[in-house]
């Protein structure tokens, strides 16, 4: 590169000021592209000139130098703001964390207004009716950034089986199910063009490649390509002291540490990419958010979406029943002293005792219901599209960030190791005007909310009668909600038994699964079986086939139906085998598979039957 390059720069020379402060760099000026030396500039601006403190002579790693320049080119486009935008808040959050600053210092907090559903009752039916006719006009978006490593899975969470009886992982349950509600949703509004329900996947580095591998090697689980689009997550640069001194890889001297930046990251992501208008175009009104590992939760889209567009809300949160101090966050009401209000979910740490600091002597209890005021929040939001996009002008998708450093002494001067700023998708209302149309929906915890988050070890320790929230707890969850719907249904269902797998005391229901398209509300499964029916404890049913009918069927083993969308089939009769037979299963036995060492169970198939349909024509399965 010539040497004068920087020369050439806005009037600068190699002897101004902005550089004699950084004499390493200052020799380096002449490798620098214009761009480079722009971002030099900026980083010696804020105080960062230790990043260049060991740079050598030129001629000497001038690659890794390079290098350097190349990853702060995308720390800086990545954060909104850029890089001293970064640094400011930095500051700013490190200066409170040391003056052991209140975030809710001023705020009052109080029960928010929102929608407590009973499930099975005539408003579950209406919002179910609701929902499925206005998710056609829906997208969803997936945070799917991490690796199961903490589970005990080299791959990537969405590769996790959701259940072990179909092998079926997380991402074809979700598939799946955007799938059935895209159909079911066409359904009533027969004649109206059929629109694609998009589904944006926001990855990380680590499981972009993986997460793309996935859907191409199953040919998007039947979803179109084009209905699919993958947005990788930056992470942020971590800081080395109170002063947001951006911390150096302690291996290599050319690179700058980072870590994830948490997933409200998917704001401004969504917002770069341009997708939020496209989709105003296409018609889209409302935005449904989830997480990676919760296989119940497409049980309660339906109703809640039904709240979002019956309520106007522009923001409305999902929410299950929480006990109070439960290691979950509240959603609560907030008002400043100058009369800002906000509703927003507070960690359950930072609940108990901001309602004690404001008058509450008790802090966070249960009331009459056996629950605490202040339901529990599941990261899962339906935002409105319109007022959202109206928001990310302003905002551009930055969120509210937090800081946790860890500090070596009282004092709070000098870290245990770097820490970085952390954002989060579900503090996105606190940015909002007053008049922003802010609710939550309240669903049952057995309908809902199955996290799998937990690995083996740390499940086990979890106090008796709180969630393990483990790969155990997690499928057992959906053999229990399936078996609780049918028994809702007018089915009857045995009682579970309980068991012990990986030191987690669980109910061990029916294995009963079945594929979305065969239900995606309760409506649909109140018309595909009558009361008639029986299934016993040691039972396991998989349906799957959008026309199985449940007729008069006893089940005492194991039952697979497979069955094409033109073929319907009518199941009655009595049907009775060994079965499958759940064998317990070492954890740390590495002769076993990763599934189900981290499930402590694993299926052992010993008689079915299974009956499979790939002709259309009305069948009947009875013994």
């Amino acid at each position: 590169m010539a040497s004068n390059t920087a020369e050439k720069l806005s009037g600068l020379s190699i002897g101004d000021d902005w550089a004699s402060s950084c004499p390493n760099l200052r020799k380096n000026l002449s490798l620098l592209s214009p761009n480079e030396v722009e971002l030099a500039k900026m980083l010696l601006d804020v105080g960062q000139n230790h990043l260049f403190g060991h740079w050598p002579e030129p001629g000497v790693d001038d690659g890794r130098k390079r290098e350097f320049f190349n990853q702060v080119v995308r720390l800086n486009s990545s954060y909104p703001g850029g890089l001293v935008s970064y640094i400011q808040n930095a500051r700013k959050l490190l200066a409170d964390s040391k003056a052991s600053k209140n975030p809710y210092d001023g705020f009052t907090p109080s029960v928010p207004s929102g929608d407590v559903l009973s499930f099975g009752d005539d408003n579950f039916f209406r919002l179910e009716e609701a929902g499925i006719r206005e998710v056609r006009n829906a997208a969803f978006v997936l945070v799917a950034g991490g690796l199961g490593e903490r589970l005990g899975y080299k791959g990537i969470k969405l590769a996790l089986p959701a259940e072990t009886t179909t092998g079926k992982c997380f991402l074809q349950h979700y598939i799946e199910s955007i799938l059935a509600l895209q159909e079911a949703s066409y359904k009533c509004v027969e004649g109206q063009d059929r629109t694609l329900i998009p589904l944006v996947i926001m990855t990380s580095d680590d499981t972009n490649a993986p997460t793309l591998e996935l859907l191409e090697s199953n040919s998007y689980f039947g979803m179109k390509p084009t209905q699919v689009k993958l947005l990788k997550q930056e992470k942020v640069a971590c800081l080395d002291d109170n002063n947001a001194r951006l911390a150096l890889d302690i291996n290599d001297k050319y690179k700058i540490q980072t870590k994830p930046h948490g997933h409200g990251d998917v704001h401004a992501l969504l917002y770069s990419s341009g997708l939020l208008d496209q989709w105003k175009n296409a018609g889209v009104k409302w935005v449904l958010f989830f997480q990676d590992t919760n296989g119940l939760l497409f049980k309660a889209i339906p109703a809640s979406l039904g709240v979002s567009a019956t309520k106007g809300y522009n923001v409305n949160s999902l929410a299950v029943p929480r006990k109070a101090k439960e290691a979950i966050g509240g959603i609560t009401k907030l008002t400043h002293a100058d009369g800002r209000t906000m509703v927003i979910n507070v960690e359950y740490n930072q609940l108990d005792p901001l309602l004690r600091a404001t008058g509450h002597a008790d802090g966070d209890v249960n009331c009459e219901t056996g629950f605490s005021p202040y339901p529990g929040n599941i990261n899962q939001l339906i935002l409105e599209l319109e007022p959202y996009i109206e928001e990310l002008k302003k905002t551009r998708g930055a969120i509210a960030e937090f800081v946790n450093p860890k500090y070596k002494d009282a004092s709070k001067t000098s870290f245990k190791s770097s820490t970085r700023l952390e954002c989060m998708m579900q503090d996105y209302p606190k940015t909002l005007p007053p008049s922003a149309k802010v609710g939550f929906t309240v669903i049952d915890t057995w309908l809902a909310y199955a996290p799998v988050k937990n690995n083996p070890e740390d499940a086990a320790k979890v106090p008796k009668g709180n969630p393990y929230h483990s790969a155990t707890s997690g499928e057992m969850a959906i053999y229990r909600a399936n078996s609780l719907i049918l028994r809702k249904a007018g089915v009857q269902i045995a009682d579970p038994e309980i068991d012990v797998f990986n030191g987690q005391e669980v109910e061990v229901w029916p294995r009963i699964t079945w594929s979305p398209r065969w239900a995606v509300s309760f409506s649909d499964v109140k018309n595909k079986v009558n009361e008639n029916c029986s299934i016993t404890q040691k039972s396991t049913m998989v349906i799957n086939g959008r026309n199985v009918l449940l007729d008069g069927l006893t089940l005492d083993g194991s039952l697979i139906v497979n069955a094409i969308n033109e073929a319907e089939v009518k199941v009655a009769g009595s049907i009775r085998n060994k079965g499958w037979i759940l064998k317990h299963a070492d954890h740390k036995d590495d002769s076993l598979p990763e599934e189900i060492r981290m499930r402590g169970f694993k299926i052992e198939k010993i008689e079915q039957l299974e009956m499979n349909y790939t002709e259309p024509g009305k069948f009947c399965l009875s013994s």
